[in-house]
């Protein structure tokens, strides 16, 4: 199944009480003493109680040997676990499935019925799925056996088991570990981060199925990231901050000399900047920019009149380089080799369309001012020749 960005096998661990047939389900990717002990923890916690008797398989996990007619000999965590919540552990012999064959079955629906065909996105998702299998699916119908659902008459066959203990049975196991010099704890097979610190010591592990915790002497230091992922690289952001604090003041300290360099009237620029209660350290950063896109000697030109105007800020700066560095081609005579090329030189005749285009149009002064008015008086009359006066 899809763990992270990896794909693992899946572990389950199945417990079903003989009465009336109440199963429980806890799904792992691993075998390790932590999650061997989760999957019966997870199932009292689940049952609300806690059963006499447990008949279990005969795994290196839970017993060490079982030989016939003497008493099963278990691993002292198993029988810490037994003793803490009173409880007796019982292993099976090697090939007697039968002996367990409740168990067995609920095994097998657990295959067939939840988890084939089960298509989920992640690893996570698979305990909320394999709950709700429980309580709407397997121990909701009727077994053959007993022809009663495991849940209506659930509460009778409680109050014969034990209650559960004040404080669950610590499953965590217990190892020595040493931090790498990159300030890295390998943990299966990825690797999480420690303090600074305490890279090269050696430090007390808990491993628990659901967290971790890391621990020098008597006290607790972190609580590293615990992943069924592999291969992955996980860092706490506080962590390597003890080493990058003087790197950061020597990037820092190396900048201020750089922009002290840009010009004679850097110190006095800063001094305002400080005056000002800007922020020098953003101001410096980009002043120093600007010398690779204008250059120094336009930089130190425009800090200088800066100084002067008493407008040190970068954007003020940098708004006087911009018009500054615009390229405007310088006049020049026109260089001629020979004279003989005198006569091959072709000049346009100027265009004298733009001045009649923008020019106003000439108005009469005269006609202006006095315009024409329609005369009252009537036309004269010509006169025929001969007619006139004498």
């Amino acid at each position: 199944m899809k763990v992270g960005h990896t794909s693992r096998r899946l572990r389950f661990f199945v417990m079903v009480l003989c009465y009336r047939r109440m199963l429980s389900v806890a799904v792992t990717v691993s075998q390790t003493m932590a999650h061997f002990l989760a999957g019966p923890q997870h199932a009292v916690a689940y049952f609300g109680a806690i059963p006499h008797t447990v008949m279990g398989d005969k795994l290196q996990a839970a017993g060490l040997k079982r030989a016939v007619g003497d008493a099963p000999v278990l691993t002292p965590r198993d029988a810490d676990f037994a003793a803490h919540n009173g409880l007796r552990i019982v292993p099976c012999h090697v090939g007697t499935g039968n002996a367990k064959g409740r168990v067995e079955n609920g095994v097998g629906d657990v295959k067939k019925n939840c988890l084939a065909g089960l298509d989920l996105p992640d690893f996570s998702a698979l305990h909320p799925a394999a709950r709700q299998w429980l309580e709407t699916v397997a121990n909701v119908r009727l077994p053959g056996a007993t022809r009663h659902k495991p849940t209506a008459l659930w509460h009778p066959e409680k109050s014969a088991l034990h209650p559960l203990p004040m404080h669950p049975f610590a499953i965590a196991t217990v190892s020595q570990v040493r931090a790498s010099r990159q300030c890295r704890l390998p943990l299966d097979t990825h690797r999480s981060s420690v303090p600074a610190h305490l890279a090269g010591h050696a430090l007390t592990l808990q491993t628990s199925p659901d967290r971790l915790c890391l621990s020098l002497g008597e006290h607790l230091i972190a609580r590293p990231v615990r992943s069924d992922d592999r291969y992955g690289d996980f860092e706490d952001p506080d962590h390597p901050k003890p080493l990058l604090a003087p790197r950061k003041k020597a990037r820092a300290h190396q900048l201020f000399r750089r922009f002290l360099a840009l010009s004679l009237r850097a110190a006095a620029s800063s001094l305002q900047l400080e005056q000002r209660r800007l922020t020098p350290h953003q101001h410096v950063r980009k002043l120093v920019a600007l010398r690779d896109i204008y250059g120094q000697e336009a930089v130190a030109r425009a800090m200088a009149d800066a100084v002067a105007y008493e407008a040190v800020a970068s954007d003020s700066i940098a708004n006087w380089l911009e018009p500054r560095a615009r390229f405007i081609p310088a006049a020049s005579a026109l260089h001629l080799p020979r004279r003989a090329a005198l006569l091959a030189v072709r000049l346009q005749p100027p265009a004298l369309s733009i001045y009649h285009a923008t020019a106003p149009p000439a108005v009469n002064e005269t006609e202006e001012s006095h315009p024409m008015e329609p005369s009252t008086e009537p036309p004269a009359r010509a006169m025929p020749p001969g007619d006139g006066a004498h």
